[in-house]
């Protein structure tokens, strides 16, 4: 079974960065995290329940690098569960300290790199045996200065700081949710991180129940050893099975019905999915048509288009949308890039300013870097393709309807 699960994480990790990661960064942080705890559950199968010499003496020889790496699990999570909920996804210079824990190991960790094979080999044979002998292998050089459940119960402990941390900000970020929330109408991304989360906290808190009853020599105090491999393994299961359940919302994307008829061009109208009227329809519309709105609105009132540096992030920032929210409205509903819809409302802008007579004021080109192209080459180009004619023709053709009303 356990094997089984790791490999299922293992699979999971592969999915989530081959397909995902050029386009949504925190899906990177996610698929690190599986494959660590994949490979964090297996670890500990091997040096317990094994019982395979030859498994023993490789993980034994790797074990100064794995053991680095499962010191990163905890902020894998909580630079995941930010992500999503901040839109933040880049790792800043003080973000470097989450990785001291795991850097201090490592560097307390290399001479055991370089010690003998034969030690390690007498050693693998001894924990194959009984692994109680585990207390007498030092990996590190901290082990020297702490003791054998410190060292055991280290990995765990950080790993369920950084979940209470994550647990936290999720509270935090629901209580403000009227205000400002990228989950204010996304039950199911509210669903998957509370399952997410819960799944990690049942899976950590039977871990460290498992190593403190090992290493503590006190089996069965707390919990029989088959009531914590079962918990341990429900938690283990909630975790790699439940992505499979909600596929989109593991980038933090809506979830939109397939069916639904909604649209921006509808936007102001009741939309009917499959017969449903809009009080019953998903929430994921009302998102949705939220984002449309609120973008109309900005567009309308503080005119950010004719800024030439306007991009999507600065709309996502203006309208408290996150960016991979927008492109998606953008691909999917819109059905056309950012770029496309900012020049429409530029261009928009030009002709508005041709109709109320500037053309006696300034040139094509000036009027064109007013209504925020960069260049005149730009703002011919767009005003070509959306109104299929060049800006001077629709300037003539405006001076000569006005001659027609005189």
């Amino acid at each position: 079974m356990i094997i089984f699960l790791s490999l299922i994480g293992v699979l999971l990790s592969i999915i989530l960065i081959s397909f995902n990661a050029k386009k949504f960064t925190s899906s990177i942080y996610l698929g690190a995290f599986f494959l660590l705890i994949s490979l964090y559950v297996f670890n500990q199968y091997i040096f317990i329940y094994s019982k395979n010499e030859l498994l023993v003496k490789i993980f034994l020889l790797a074990i100064p690098i794995t053991c680095t790496l499962f010191y990163l699990i905890g902020p894998m999570l909580y630079w995941y569960i930010r992500s999503v909920l901040t839109d933040n996804n880049k790792i800043h210079k003080e973000d470097l300290w989450h990785l001291l824990p795991a850097a201090i190991f490592l560097i307390s960790a290399i001479p055991i790199i370089f010690s003998p094979i034969e030690q390690k080999a007498e050693a693998a044979s001894a924990i194959v045996k009984n692994a109680s002998a585990m207390e007498q292998y030092k990996p590190t050089l901290l082990s020297e200065v702490l003791s054998y459940p410190t060292m055991f119960l280290s990995r765990p402990l950080l790993a369920f700081g950084y979940t209470i941390w994550a647990i936290i900000l999720l509270i935090r970020h629901l209580i403000k949710v009227k205000k400002v929330s990228v989950l204010s109408k996304q039950t199911f991304m509210i669903k998957w991180l509370i399952v997410f989360l819960g799944s990690f906290f049942i899976l950590l808190c039977s871990q460290i129940i498992r190593i403190f009853d090992f290493t503590t020599e006190r089996s069965g105090v707390l919990f029989s050893i088959n009531s914590l491999q079962i918990i341990s393994s429900l938690g283990l299961i909630g975790l790699l099975i439940s992505p499979f359940f909600f596929p989109k919302i593991l980038y933090g994307l809506p979830q939109v019905p397939q069916r639904s008829s909604y649209s921006n061009k509808n936007a102001d109208k009741v939309f009917i999915t499959k017969g449903r009227t809009k009080e019953n329809t998903c929430f994921e519309d009302d998102y949705l048509k939220e984002i449309d709105q609120k973008i109309k609105s900005i567009m309308d009132e503080l005119k950010p288009y004719l800024n030439q540096g306007f991009n999507l992030a600065g709309l996502a920032k203006l309208i408290h949308i996150p960016t991979h929210h927008l492109a998606y409205f953008f691909r999917e509903v819109q059905k056309q890039s950012f770029n496309a819809y900012r020049n429409e409302w530029r261009i928009k802008h030009a002709k508005t300013l041709i109709k109320n007579g500037k053309m006696a004021e300034f040139t094509i080109e000036a009027i064109g870097i007013q209504s925020g192209f960069s260049s005149k080459s730009a703002f011919f180009s767009s005003f070509k393709k959306v109104e299929g004619i060049t800006p001077g023709t629709f300037a003539a053709q405006e001076i000569t309807k006005e001659k027609q009303i005189k």
